[in-house]
């Protein structure tokens, strides 16, 4: 008898559907902010402005590599969602306890109240999805 091995379950498939569509709105709304507030306000808040385009990047690249499903892809987005997750909490804490640390919001900034506290929530979801799609280990 051949034993075959299960084929490791798709991150861009079922609900990684709408993930990627989430990360792909974020993307497009943090970097027109960033984009925005660079261009037109940087010496304002510029820390606060390049944290905004530093979330806009990784919600670019986690994207991608939730796209692309395979194992490179995979490992992709779990180093962005791990570094967003730092991200949005660190971010949150110092903005809370220090508010002249942030003079304008940032997307992580108060844990993203600004965005209905969604870039908190989306890298918990994404992780839980790559823990979810994993490759059994007995497969």
């Amino acid at each position: 008898m051949v034993e075959t091995r299960a084929a490791e379950p798709a991150t861009n498939s079922g609900p990684g559907r709408l993930l990627i569509a989430v990360y792909l709105l974020f993307a497009i709304a943090a970097t027109s902010r960033a984009g925005l507030q660079i261009a037109t306000k940087f010496d304002e808040a510029p820390v606060a402005y390049l944290l905004s385009a530093l979330a806009a990047v990784i919600y670019i690249v986690a994207a991608v590599g939730l796209a692309r499903a395979g194992h490179a892809g995979r490992r992709v987005a779990l180093a962005c969602l791990s570094v967003e997750l730092v991200g949005v909490v660190g971010v949150g804490v110092l903005s809370v306890v220090d508010k002249e640390l942030f003079p304008d919001e940032t997307v992580w900034s108060g844990f993203g109240s600004g965005y209905g506290y969604i870039p908190l929530v989306l890298p918990i979801l994404g992780l839980l999805w790559l823990y979810r799609t994993r490759r059994s280990p007995t497969a």
